[in-house]
């Protein structure tokens, strides 16, 4: 079983991962910002595309906390790494700046896409 942790940063905004596989499956959990918390989840299974059975792609399911905003970074980086990965996948984040502007939430997504895809750079499966 492989662990192993990630951060990404930008400016004042630093955000932290650690990846645990159980089995063949993926936990990760992401938190960063003034506050770490528990704010949604989101989990994910691979299936092949309905547009295109050759490709793969991902059906999720998330839930969040009221007042919490995390279930876009926990949907994009689930469904990410369980299509490419062709494996379950659970994703825990919180993630929180007070006082944040829209342009800085663009930073946020910025960095989770980054986490994302140097969460996949650490697996050699199939894509």
């Amino acid at each position: 079983m492989r662990t192993f942790n990630l951060r990404v940063s930008k400016g004042r905004f630093s955000i932290h991962a650690r990846v645990q596989e159980i089995g063949r499956d993926v936990l990760v959990s992401l938190w960063g910002g003034s506050r770490p918390h528990i704010g949604a989840i989101g989990m994910a299974t691979p299936r092949p595309s309905l547009k295109d059975p050759t490709k793969w792609s991902a059906t999720s399911s998330n839930f969040t906390y009221v007042g919490h905003k995390e279930d876009t970074v926990v949907k994009m980086i689930s469904e990410k790494v369980a299509s490419r990965l062709r494996t379950n996948i659970v994703v825990v984040a919180g993630i929180h700046w007070d006082k944040i502007r829209p342009e800085e939430i663009e930073i946020i997504q910025e960095l989770t896409h980054q986490l994302g895809d140097r969460i996949l750079n650490r697996f050699r499966r199939p894509t």
